[in-house]
This record gives C-alpha cells, structure tokens and sequence, in this order.
C-alpha cells in the first residue's frame, strides 16, 4: 500500500493516506526484513506499520472555485501541524504527547510532496528526534536542531539549476520568461539560479511570481493575477519560460488558463515551450478533469528526480481493489471521484447514480486522472521506504542483537533506542530493486540526478511523458548533461522545428551586433561590418578584419584570398602595351634606316645629321625601356627601370634641345665668325651636360635609396601587388622634375624660333612634340598617384610611350613625307631658296 500512496500522492498531492498497521507481531521484524529482501516484496511487509506518508485532504462535491480555495488551504500551516501532532497522540485521541498505542510506534515520517509542509512538519517532529525524509524539493532548514533529523529524497538543487542552464544553452534560447512561487526553495533559485543563468548570457523578459490564494476573500484578486500573469507569459517574445513550482502549481497554470478563456481575454499568443521544475508534476482537481491539457503541457520540457520502471509496479496497480482494501480510507474517495460512481456505504453519491463495484480498471483512465507509471516522487517514495528498512537492519544488526524476553522468549527492539536511526539513515547505501545506488551526501541529500522529460497530449486527454535527457552529477562535468533533441516533441505551433527564444533575430554573418539603449543585454540592433571587414558568425559583438593575403566577400561573411597582381605578358592589358611599344620601336628603326640611306640628302644634311641619329636612337631605346616595367618585378629590373628611363629620356629631350638651339644660332649668326658656335661641339655639350646631370642623380638614387622589388597588400582590395619600390620618392620626383626642366627649356626655345623662314625648319615641329610632351607628363602625375597597383605601372608605360611616340612623329613624320613622297624638295636648290627669302 506504499508504493500505490505514493503514486496518488504525485498525482492527486491533495489526498491523504496513512499506511495501515500490518498484520505481524512487533516482535518479528527482523525475519520478515529477510524474507522481503529474498523476496523483493514491493512492499517491504516487515516495517509498512512503522512508517507515515504525509500529504494533504481533499473534500469532494464543492462548487469549483470554493474547492479549489479549500485544496489550497489545506496545502497549510495549521493542517501539516495538525497531522504532525496527531502522530505523537494515541490514535484515536488527539492528545499530543499522549501515547500509549503500543502496537503504532512512530520510527520514521516520509513528507511531502511540498518544501512548506516539510517545514511545518519539523518544528514538531524534530522536538522529538523522529527521523524524517521528504520526497519533495529541498527545504531550507532554519533551526540546527532540525538537521540532524532530516534527509531530503531530493538531490541537490544546484545539480537542477545547472540543468536548466545546459538545456537553455544547448537550444540557445537566450531570452526567457520566469515564473516562480512566493518559497523559499524559490529563493535559493533566484538568489542562486538565475544570477548564474545572466552570468553565461541569458537574461529575462520578465521574473514575475505567480498568484496564491489563502483566503477565499482573495479569489477575485488572485484569478485577476493570474489572468494578467497569462497576458504576460502569452504576449511575451520569449519562447522559452522557465516557472519553478511546487506540485500543485499545474492546477493553478490550467485554472488560471480556463478563466482566460472563458472570459475571452484578448491574447495574441505564440507558440511557448515550458520548461518545468522537479518539484512540479501533473495535480488535478475533479472539476478541471475535462479541461485541456494541450496549451499548457504538449511539448514541455520538464526536470524530474531520477527514476526507473519498477518490476511488478504495474500489476501491483491493476490488482488494487477498493472493496478489499478495508484500513485505506484513502482509495474509496479517489476511486469515486475518478470513475465517478458511489460505494453502497458511501454518504456521496455520483451525479450520473452509478455504484462502484470495485472492479473497474485504473489502466483506463486517462493519465490525467491517474497514471500507471512510476513518476520520480513515486520512486522517491519507494526508495525512501527501503532506506528506511535497511537503517532498521544495520541499527539492529550493529547494537540490537536478538535479546530473550523474560515473557517467553519474543524479541522487539527497545523503543528508547529508536530515535538513534537517523545515523543509520545517513550512512545506508544500498541497490535498489533495479540495482540503482540509493545513498546520501554528507548534507543528507540523496546522491542522484534528474531526468528531463518531454510531454506529449493527446486528444483524449492523456498524455505521455518521455525522458529525453538526464542531468548525472556522478558523471564527469563535460557529460553532466545529455539530451536526445531527436526525441522531443515540440508544441504544435512550431511544426517540429527547434524553437528560437531570442530578444529579437540573430545578426547574420556579415553583421555585428549593437546593444539597445534600456534593453537587457540579450536585445540589440544588427549593423552591417564596416567596409574591408567581416563577420562570418551569428551574433558577433564586433566584425574583424581579415588577413593582409585575404580580402571580404561582397556579402562581407567570409575572407577569400587575394589573387598576386603585376602588370604580366599574358593578360590583355600587358599584351596591348607590349604591342605598341614593338610597333614604335619598329617605326623607330625605320626611321632610322631611311635617314641613314639618304644621308647624303640636303634635308638630313641641314638638320645636323649625328644628332638626329642619336635622337632616333634614344628615342629607340625609350620605346623598349617599356619592357622593364612588363613582367612580375625582380631586383635587377627594379634597379633598372626608372634610371634607365631617366637617362634615356634626359639624352632625348637634350638631343631635342640642342637641335633647336642650333637653328636658332644658325639664322641669327649673321655677323663674320659667328657660325663657328653652330656645329658638333654645342650639341656634344649640351647632351653631355643633360646627361652627366641626370647620371649624378639617378647614382645618388642608387647609392642612397635604392629601388626594390616590394609587396603591397593594402592598395588593393582585392589583389595583393607585386611592385618595385622607389626606395625614395623624393629622388624619383627630382629625375622627373629634370626632365619636365629640360622639356620646358626645349619647348620655350622651338616656340620663340617657330616662325623663321627656312624650308627645313624643325623649331615648328619641335614646338608641337614638345607641347604634347609636356601635355603628358603634367597629367601623368596626378594620374600616378590616383591609380592603385599594376595600373600605376601602365600608367607610365603609357607616358613614355605617348611622349615618345609625340617627338617621333612631329620632328620626324615631315623629313620623312619629303624623304619618301616628295624627294623634288629635297635638293639643295630648295634649300638655298628657303635661305635666300629668308635674307631678302
């Protein structure tokens, strides 16, 4: 009769139960003790008499609200004391401290199933140093004189609290409701709980208590409570809400949830997922037997103590008949009210008349009237009573062996001794009849752990309960909690997808977060990385940048790595340049080999025949110095390419020059003598000074500062270049800005000898080369330095290309239309004209 109390007691916590004294001797306890260890008897016969389940009354046939203020007063002070009182009285009389019922001596009490009745039930009991062990949640004990007498069937709170934590991680619901009853085990899991829970990054919509009645002149105002607390649980964004109860609290969710809506309350709800507490299980009271379960219950999440099938549980259940079970006053009120029939020597009768014969079938009830499993207070319960029986035993065998009466030989153990059992208690350690360990710390609280279990409704008003995780405090801390996700059903609204309780939606990749002004820490906005930056997770606080040979994606979620960039052969952009640089170096060539032929003609004569070779010359030379720019960047051609190009360019230009400076001299050299500066000398001068000049500085580039091949990883976003380093900008700048003096000394001069009259005249065409000279290089600075990476290299290749190509076509582009398609002015006699008007 235990083991089936202790069933009813989990599930209908308001029915109370003393277990009825056995039919032995007390003088022959020990016998019986082996023969229900060899027998694995579920009701260990030998001491059912010698030990006490405390819960609470119900009364039947009220209206509805007045029941349920009634159950909720007897869930009190003044009953568990009464009830308390009364085992110490002679039964039958209710004289405390008064007791001479010899044949019920009072070895131990079993409470529950909540912490404030076992609180209650110490203050008396622990006066008289009777062992007590409680099923329900761990109570805080106040007085010192009460520890010693006590044992909690409720494994460490703490061990829970960490569950809930582990489960709330594992599903990432980061914003959570909260719930909780105005007890002080709810303390410890606000005090306790929750500060660890916003240590590891959850925080809460809300902490809200929840309503409790006292009185019946408070039913208004706690069902208003209550409606209110249901908007708030129903309007919440939190998916996830957590309510640390006590038994009966389900009663009050499913009540509360009924007057919502009957009186149609407006709630615009979304799916929620309760996460319940061990102290919780299924209570309910007659009137709400056809209530739905659905919204509360179908697809929680609840913790529960640690319990496994016991063998023979469920035939015990199926062979209880009321009619023969005379000493339990209990079964016959909770058979009537859950099949709703009347005992023939009943003073209740059922509405519907029909009379109980006692041989109806707990198995088919609905699991909300009655379940025919095993729950964890069940097998709290059960454990408690063999931790009992087997203290009896070591206590007997340790200090009581069997001692002969001087009565004809009976044995009984010494009633003065009995209250030193509870040492026993603390140090039993035995295996359950489903070889599980049932022994305590060394704060009396069972070793043990939790089940998390999964409820599952169904339309007839049963449900299921499925254990689908386990917090294991014995296990190393990495494996404390496991959970099988595959295994849970989940409330319907979410259609068998992972629910999300979340602030507000994740930050994607791509995006950081930032905290919102007033809000917890779970809520914050959601900015998209700043350019050449990243975040390839959810929910980052802040974006990173990627490494220097990696570049963003678009989507900015994932760093791509950058591709080597330098001006090549093979790609359009080098080939086209490679192109033109061979074309001019060709006309070039030609060029030169047409003067060459045609040497001895009065128009290569007149325009001083060496320095137009040197010029085409260097002006070949230019052209091909293109190719030290092409190609991925070496020391040598590092070295080479800028001095090489400022030399060449400064041999050109002076070349230029010099060709200018000596048509001027030779139209204003009128006077006796004067011709004798117009020759090689001038020009050998003025092309060795401009050379000799731009060596100094192209040496002192080389000796100081000089060039390297070098990576840049920053210009480009993409692309990681290949590039010469200048060594010194400086000196680059001071080689350009001699070449820009020597163009601008060359332009200055063709342009004020423009207009002299002679048939070959080249200051004309030198003015224009040199203008478009000019042109090129002023915008190639500024060109220069807007571009990034290989287009600076194509930059000025193009330069030297256009400039060139400039002095090649306007000084040379008439010689050779005369040379080649017009050799009739190509005479002397043409010649000897042009002068001749000249002087007239």
């Amino acid at each position: 009769m235990v083991v089936f109390s202790a069933l009813v007691l989990v599930f209908l916590p308001q029915l109370a139960c003393k277990v009825p004294p056995a039919k032995c001797s007390m003088g022959d306890p020990i016998p019986i003790f082996h023969k229900a260890f060899q027998s694995g008897d579920l009701l260990f016969a030998g001491i059912i008499s010698q030990i006490y389940i405390f819960s609470d009354l119900i009364t039947f046939e009220r209206h509805p609200s007045q029941e349920l203020i009634d159950d909720i007063i007897y869930f009190s002070t003044s009953r568990t004391y009464q009830a308390s009182v009364a085992l110490l009285s002679t039964r039958g009389r209710f004289i405390p401290n008064y007791k001479c019922d010899i044949q019920n001596n009072l070895i131990a009490v079993i409470g529950g199933p909540s912490s404030d009745i076992d609180l209650h039930m110490t203050n008396v009991l622990s006066t008289y140093k009777v062992p007590q062990l409680t099923y329900g949640s761990a109570s805080v004990l106040t007085e010192k004189n009460q520890v010693p007498f006590f044992l909690w069937m409720f494994p460490n709170g703490a061990h829970q609290y960490k569950g809930i934590l582990h489960l709330l991680l594992y599903f990432r619901w980061m914003w959570i409701g909260v719930f909780y009853l105005d007890l002080e085990s709810s303390d410890q899991f606000i005090q306790i709980g929750l500060p660890s829970f916003s240590q590891n990054g959850i925080c809460f919509d809300f902490i809200q208590m929840l309503p409790a009645i006292t009185f019946s002149s408070e039913i208004n105002e706690a069902v208003e409570k209550g409606i209110q607390m249901y908007k708030t649980a129903m309007q919440s964004s939190a998916t996830a809400l957590v309510i640390h109860g006590e038994i009966q609290t389900i009663i009050t969710l499913r009540t509360v949830h009924q007057f919502a809506k009957c009186e149609d309350v407006p709630i615009k709800t979304k799916g929620k997922v309760w996460i319940m507490t061990a102290q919780m299980d299924f209570t309910s009271l007659p009137f709400q037997r056809n209530w739905d379960t659905d919204v509360i219950i179908h697809g929680a999440l609840s913790f529960a103590l640690h319990s496994e099938e016991v063998f023979g549980f469920y035939r015990f259940l199926q062979m209880r008949n009321p009619t023969l079970e005379i000493a339990d006053g209990f079964i016959k009120a909770f058979w009537q009210k859950a099949f709703q029939c009347s005992f023939n020597d009943s003073t209740a009768v059922s509405k519907d008349g029909e009379i109980c014969s006692g041989e109806e079938k707990l198995e088919t009830l609905p699991a909300t009237l009655f379940e025919m499993r095993m729950t964890g207070h069940s097998y709290s319960i059960y454990n408690a009573v063999y931790s009992v029986a087997h203290a009896l035993h070591d206590m007997h065998t340790s200090h009581f062996r069997y001692r002969a009466m001087a009565d004809g030989g009976r044995r009984h153990l010494p009633n003065e001794q009995l209250w030193q059992l509870h040492k026993f208690l603390r140090a039993v350690s035995f295996n359950n009849s489903v070889e599980e360990q049932v022994c305590f710390d060394q704060n009396g609280e069972l070793i043990g752990g939790f089940d998390v279990l999964n409820w599952v409704t169904f339309p007839n008003q049963s449900f299921f309960r499925s254990k689908v995780g386990r917090i294991d405090p014995k296990i190393h801390s990495e494996k404390l909690f496991t959970i099988h996700e595959d295994a849970i059903v989940w409330p319907s609204m979410f259609n068998q997808t992972r629910p999300l309780s979340q602030c507000n939606d994740n930050c994607h990749s791509g995006y950081s977060r930032r905290k919102k002004e007033g809000k917890p820490f779970c809520c914050y906005d959601c900015l998209p990385c700043p350019e050449g930056k990243i975040s390839n997770k959810k929910d980052m606080d802040d974006c990173f940048q990627c490494a220097e040979d990696h570049f963003p994606n678009p989507e900015q979620n994932l760093c791509l790595p950058k591709d080597i960039s330098f001006l090549s052969y093979e790609e359009p952009l080098g080939i086209s340049l490679t192109i033109f640089a061979l074309a001019f170096s060709f006309i070039t060539t030609f060029v030169l080999g047409i003067f060459i032929k045609n040497q001895d003609t009065p128009i290569v004569k007149a325009n001083n025949r060496n320095l137009t070779y040197t010029l085409l010359v260097f002006l070949l030379f230019s052209f091909l110095c293109v190719f030290l720019f092409i190609g991925q960047p070496e020391k040598l051609t590092c070295l080479l390419r800028q001095m090489t190009f400022g030399i060449i360019f400064s041999a050109a230009l002076s070349c230029v020059l010099a060709k200018t400076i000596i048509v001027i001299i030779a139209f204003m050299a009128t006077k006796p003598g004067s011709r004798k500066w117009v020759g090689n000398q001038l020009a050998i001068f003025i092309v060795l000074f401009s050379f000799v000049i731009q060596a100094i500085l192209c040496t002192i580039w080389l000796a100081k500062y000089p060039p390297f091949p070098d990576v840049d990883m920053h210009s480009m976003t993409e692309a990681i270049v290949l590039q010469c380093n200048e060594g010194s900008v400086t000196m680059f700048y001071c080689v350009l800005g001699f070449l820009g003096s020597l163009a601008i000394v060359s332009f200055t001069v063709a342009f004020l000898a423009r207009k002299l009259p002679d048939t070959f005249n080249e200051a004309k065409f030198i003015t224009f080369s040199m203008l478009v000279f000019c042109s090129v290089w002023v915008s190639f600075v500024p060109t220069y330095l807007s571009t990034k990476g290989k287009y600076t290299v194509a930059v000025e290749i193009f330069s030297i290309l256009t400039s060139s190509a400039g002095l090649l076509g306007f000084i040379f582009s008439p010689k050779c239309y005369i040379i080649l398609l017009r050799p009739d002015l190509n005479s002397r006699r043409q010649l000897l004209w042009g002068k001749h008007s000249t002087t007239t």
